[in-house]
């Protein structure tokens, strides 16, 4: 089963009139925001464009810049980012799914109430207030979800591109915030920046970092 027969199985089983995917990016990192799209494609589209849809993971980043605007131009969609800190308030999780939610919500305004969206991973969205389904490796399985991955990551990749700019130490360019080893050291030397999650460093740093005023 292809990746949009199974979003069109799951709204006939269903009955569903939409099929709404959702996924975040940058839950892993030790800095920058996290970002989560929500997908709903348009009907009739012509799915030759999208022959090379799949878990943004799996695509190059050249690949994931094609495909994000044939998407943006072939769906109802939205991008949601939470800061740093409101991270490190409510946790990297509980932001993903807030950023997946106000995703959804804006998605939703635009369509009838007959919908259900299809959540990458293994959890639901608390106090949702539409129907879902979480898909467990849902990147790889669903349109609407993979379509969803790849808004969600190449808008995080563009922001963590600007702020390398300013912060060039780190190699966010490369390690797009992942704790790389070169990340590590300059957080070693440099210290930390206003876009680190101090709760992803504790133990890399022994004492408490303090944090770069650059701007």
């Amino acid at each position: 089963m292809n990746l949009f027969e199974f979003d069109k199985a799951e709204k006939v089983n269903g009955n569903y009139d939409f099929i709404i995917g959702t996924d975040e990016a940058g839950r892993g990192p030790a800095a920058g925001g996290v970002w989560a799209a929500a997908v709903c494609f348009r009907e009739n589209i012509d799915k030759e464009f999208f022959k090379e849809l799949n878990d943004s993971k799996k695509l190059t980043a050249a690949k994931r810049e094609k495909l994000f605007d044939i998407i943006k131009e072939n769906s109802i969609y939205s991008i949601k980012m939470i800061d740093i800190e409101t991270i490190e308030k409510i946790n990297i999780l509980n932001s993903s799914l807030l950023a997946m939610k106000l995703a959804i919500n804006d998605v939703k305004e635009k369509l009838n109430n007959n919908i259900c969206v299809l959540v990458d991973g293994n959890k639901l969205i608390k106090d949702a207030g539409f129907k879902q389904k979480f898909i467990v490796k849902g990147d790889s399985k669903s349109a609407s979800i993979a379509a969803a991955s790849i808004l969600a990551k190449v808008e995080r990749d563009r922001f963590m591109d600007k702020i390398a700019l300013v912060f060039p130490n780190y190699d966010w360019k490369n390690n797009k915030g992942y704790l790389t080893k070169k990340h590590i050291e300059a957080i070693k030397k440099y210290g930390i920046t206003k876009f680190h999650r101090p709760s992803f460093l504790k133990n890399i740093l022994e004492t408490k970092p303090t944090q770069m005023q650059l701007f």
